[in-house]
């Protein structure tokens, strides 16, 4: 059962008298005035899929989930994305009339979107900007509101040195425990994992034979390991996955291509009425990564559907499959095919009910509602001091937050 882990909560007001004065941005057009008690939201999704999104997508379905359970509690959510949209949310504004998703890996589309994204804020009167885009939260500095981002990405490598060069011009929330002790030092302010509309997902108690995989084809997902191990155990194997990116096209000719045959099926990249045929029919699915995976939507997708999960025990893993109940976690390859077996004689009903107890979305939208008071508030009460010279953050030029002897490290609450 998901629990809220009591964590000191961190001090924004405190933290925003410490620099120089950030001035506050114009504010010509504003909304009805929502609900008392409810918080006017501005959500940034990545620019590249529309809202929600009809296959690939794992982020802009999490945003569109969250925007509309936002609304449901109350909450004027100004939504900017790209393309249409069909949530919930008060007002859209579209970064581009089409999303460009065919330059996924460009990185001007990003650039671009950010930049729209920032002259629609400029115009609008909120209390808190969640941004889950790459580049804008490069524009938090010119903000006296907050900047909250979901780390949806890794933490390490040139991810992660990029986010602490932000230094605490952004909150940052976790998706899992794990992503946030691979990179203590970012900016954490809680962890709220990922959730999915579990209502929208078939039970299905009587499986067919055969078992999923289904991601993104990278040797890090393990497709070519999902085809051994359920050739190993003579079942029949499903993959599902999109093939776009030059990358992908390189490891599936390489590696899966060569593995496909009579057992071993690919049927192309599964929008969202195929994804949910395929999650509910399945056996189980296969989640053999090879790299410390932050969450794994496919994860509670399957869970959902009453389909339990194999899955090597890396990243968050064992913190959404209980191993012997909803899934079988093992540590290594060769003895992941044993895992898939037993994993098919789990029982459905217990995988969905932990997709219903935990990774619902009104569970998630709870997790960040509580980070979006605690921020929003501290801000609120910055606006009635006077904001002198050396009001706000301080920096060291390049982003990062300088030393301040102001007591232990201070920490936000999420949702463990």
């Amino acid at each position: 059962m998901a629990t809220t882990t009591p964590i000191t909560p961190r001090d924004p007001l405190a933290e925003r008298r410490l620099g120089h004065r950030v001035p506050a941005p114009r504010r010509t057009r504003t909304a009805e005035a929502p609900p008392a008690g409810a918080l006017r939201l501005a959500m940034v999704a990545p620019p590249w899929f529309e809202l929600p999104p009809q296959g690939y997508g794992g982020i802009e379905a999490v945003v569109a989930g969250l925007v509309d359970r936002l609304v449901d509690r109350g909450h004027h959510v100004t939504l900017i994305g790209a393309g249409r949209h069909r949530t919930r949310a008060q007002r859209f504004a579209a970064v581009f009339p089409e999303p460009p998703s065919s330059l996924l890996g460009n990185p001007m589309p990003e650039v671009q979107a950010a930049a729209e994204a920032a002259r629609v804020l400029d115009e609008l009167d909120v209390d808190l900007v969640h941004d889950h885009s790459l580049a804008g939260p490069l524009l938090a500095r010119g903000r006296s509101l907050p900047t909250l981002t979901t780390m949806h990405g890794p933490v390490t490598g040139p991810n992660g040195d990029y986010y602490a060069r932000l230094g605490r011009t952004i909150d940052i929330v976790a998706i899992s425990d794990a992503q946030r002790r691979l990179n203590p030092d970012l900016n954490w302010v809680g962890t709220v994992h990922n959730a999915v509309d579990v209502a929208s997902f078939p039970f299905v108690e009587r499986k067919d034979e055969y078992v999923l995989w289904l991601g993104r084809f990278s040797p890090d997902k393990g497709a070519h390991l999902a085809i051994d191990a359920a050739r190993a155990i003579g079942r029949h194997i499903v993959l599902a996955a999109k093939l776009n990116e030059p990358e992908e096209r390189r490891y599936f000719e390489e590696a899966v291509a060569p593995r496909l045959g009579p057992d071993a099926e690919y049927v192309g990249e599964a929008d969202s009425e195929l994804k949910r045929e395929l999650f509910g029919r399945a056996a189980a699915l296969a989640f053999p990564i090879q790299w410390e995976e932050p969450f794994g939507m496919v994860m509670i997708e399957a869970l959902a559907c009453g389909t339990p999960v194999a899955a090597i025990g890396r990243g968050s893993v064992p913190e959404v499959i209980d191993s012997g109940r909803t899934g079988v976690v093992v540590d290594r390859i060769d003895e992941f095919p044993a895992a898939l077996e037993r994993a098919t004689a789990l029982d459905p009903v217990d995988c969905r009910r932990e997709a219903e107890t935990r990774f619902d979305l009104p569970v998630m939208a709870a997790g960040y509602e509580r980070i979006y008071r605690m921020l929003a508030e501290g801000t609120r009460g910055l606006r009635e001091l006077d904001t002198g010279p050396g009001a706000g953050r301080r920096h060291d030029g390049r982003g990062r937050a300088l030393a301040v002897d102001d007591g232990p490290e201070p920490r936000g609450t999420g949702l463990g």
